[in-house]
């Protein structure tokens, strides 16, 4: 099964939380409500290094997939 690099999930255990999921290396779980992280993978400190560098990015990529599905829904 091919799945899509990003995929939007929710919780009624956490109403206010937004949950984006990458799919691809590095795989993670992002809640767009406070930016928390959760990553999918295990790392070594060299990938840690450049992990850290990229955060900002994802978290980028992942809210402007998060606002182009909202806008798609209210299309």
């Amino acid at each position: 099964m091919e799945l899509p690099k990003f995929i939007l999930g929710d919780n009624t255990d956490l109403p206010e939380a937004i949950f984006v999921i990458h799919t691809e290396f590095p795989r993670f779980i992002i809640n767009l409500e406070n930016d928390d992280i959760e990553w999918l993978e295990d790392f070594d400190q060299h990938d840690e290094k450049e992990l850290m560098n990229e955060t900002q990015l994802m978290i980028q990529l992942a809210s402007e997939f998060y606002d182009r599905e909202v806008d798609r829904y209210e299309d």
